[in-house]
Parts: structure tokens; C-alpha cells; sequence
């Protein structure tokens, strides 16, 4: 599909039914939603993020920008309005759409999200390096050097790895086939937008957000879980499940389970039967 200013962006539909607009996480990384089941009488529509993945490698790269994409999406596809799922960086993605559009967002599904502030970070590091162990000096390692295209790979593999509790090379595997170069400008400019943003005032945006909203949580992710309770308080209509034992990519080590409260949830405020 081509945006409104121009931007070849790759999207897909998936499964039939009710729609649900997916936002990846990143930012600078593809879609990795190709497993995620919603159930029957659901289908998924997926794209890659401007810069990423199968899109163009162009910007700009602001939130704004980003917004307008995701808009793009939803028209592109036919929709008047959408439920919306997104994943770690695109939960607040999706959350700021709905914020800016939310006439045109039946449900939001909050996954893996980092909340509002951005007091979160040294705590994730020092769970990051933790579960890492041993792993951590290599990680260090390829983090200070000129990576090639092959060490590129091993690095996401080896940071990914630590966003699982079981089985954590193998998810790490499966996120980074196919692989895409990451977009590190992306990801810097941003990264460094979110951080300007004070969470009073988008705490005080959410509290007249009438979008029902369902948030998931893996207890056992290394981005800690307090970090969305302000998200929590301040959404008027709000949902949230906490998945014991799980990490960051909650439908790939707990697919029954996102699945059950996906569709539990949507069924009330979607109704696709």
C-alpha cells in the first residue's frame, strides 16, 4: 500500500472475520505477528512499520508520523472503525492512535506495553543482564563492535533470548526468521520523542479515553510490570490480565492464554458473531 505522503508500507491480512489492526513492536523491527491466533471470527491485518521490514526505508520518523501511518492502514483496508492490538512499543503506539482517533478504534488490546513514565529502565537493565548471565559478556561484546549482517542477527537473537522464561533461544530464533536489517535510526528518534513526552499529561489524555481497552501482562517480563499501572488508573474502561510465569512475547510462550482473553475480550465490544 502506498501512505498519504508517498510511503510504500507491506501489509497483510490474515485468518476471516472481524478485524484487527496489529502494531509491532520496535521501534525499527518488522511484524513478528505471523503466529498470533485471536481465535475464529477474527482476522488479522499486519504491516511493516515506515524504515522496517518489507516497507520503504524512509522516514520521517516521528510519532506523528507513525500515527498517520497506522491511519493509513486502516483506511487502505476499508475500515471505518478497528479494533487495534499492538505489542511493546506498538501498545503505545496503538494507544496513541486511539488517543487521536478514537472514533475510529473499537477496542484497544494493550500487550507488553511500558506504561506512561519512563522511570522503568534501570530496573529493565538490571533484570536484562540478570537473565542473561554468562550470556551478557558476548551480548556487551557485539554491542561495541562493527557488526556485520551475520552479528547483527546474533545480537537481536541474544537480547531477544532473554525476553522468555522457557525455550528462549528458540522464540528468539523464530522472531528473527525472516530477518530484516533493524532500523536504528527509527528506533533512536523514536525513542528519544517517547522520552519527551511528560506522563502527567498522557496520563491525563487517558483518563477521557473512552476506548474500551484490554491490557496483558507477563509477570515475568524484564520490563517491569509496575510501569503500566498508571496506565491502568487513568483509562475509564480498562481490562487487565496478568499472565503468571510468562515474559514479553506473551503469544508465543502462552498462546492458549492470550488467545482466550483476546477473544473473551473483543467478543463484548467487537461482537463478531
Amino acid at each position: 500500500m502506498i501512505s498519504d505522503d508517498g510511503c510504500e508500507l507491506w501489509t497483510s491480512t490474515t485468518g476471516r472475520g472481524e478485524p484487527i489492526l496489529c502494531c509491532h513492536g520496535g521501534p525499527g523491527l518488522w511484524d513478528m505477528f505471523g503466529t498470533l491466533d485471536p481465535g475464529p471470527g477474527f482476522r488479522l491485518i499486519r504491516w511493516d512499520q515506515r524504515g522496517a521490514g518489507r516497507s520503504a526505508p524512509r522516514g520521517p520518523y516521528t510519532i506523528e508520523r507513525m500515527v498517520a501511518d497506522v491511519d493509513a492502514v486502516r483506511e487502505w483496508h476499508g475500515l471505518d472503525r478497528v479494533a487495534v492490538l499492538g505489542h511493546s512499543w506498538g501498545a503505545h503506539l496503538g494507544l496513541l492512535y486511539a488517543l487521536a482517533h478514537p472514533e475510529r478504534v473499537s477496542a484497544l488490546v494493550y500487550v507488553s506495553g511500558v506504561g506512561l513514565g519512563h522511570d522503568w529502565h534501570e530496573e529493565f537493565k538490571r533484570k536484562f543482564e540478570r537473565v542473561l548471565g554468562e550470556r551478557h559478556r558476548r551480548w556487551a561484546e557485539l554491542r561495541a563492535m562493527d557488526r556485520d549482517e551475520p552479528e547483527e542477527r546474533e545480537l537481536a537473537v541474544l537480547q531477544w533470548t532473554a525476553d522468555f522464561v522457557a525455550d528462549g533461544g528458540r522464540h528468539a530464533e523464530a522472531m528473527a526468521t525472516p530477518w530484516f536489517p533493524i532500523n536504528y535510526e527509527a528506533n533512536a528518534a523514536l525513542g528519544e520523542e517517547m522520552r519527551t513526552v511528560p506522563e502527567p499529561e498522557l496520563v491525563e489524555a487517558c483518563r477521557s479515553l473512552r476506548v474500551p481497552t484490554l491490557i496483558v501482562d507477563g509477570m515475568a517480563d524484564n520490563r517491569p510490570r509496575w510501569a503500566v499501572d498508571s496506565l491502568e488508573r487513568a483509562l475509564p474502561s480498562v481490562t487487565r490480565v496478568r499472565l503468571p510465569g510468562v515474559g514479553h512475547v506473551p503469544w508465543l510462550e502462552a498462546p492458549d492464554a492470550v488467545r482466550g482473553a483476546v477473544t473473551d475480550f473483543l467478543e463484548q465490544y467487537v461482537r463478531p458473531w
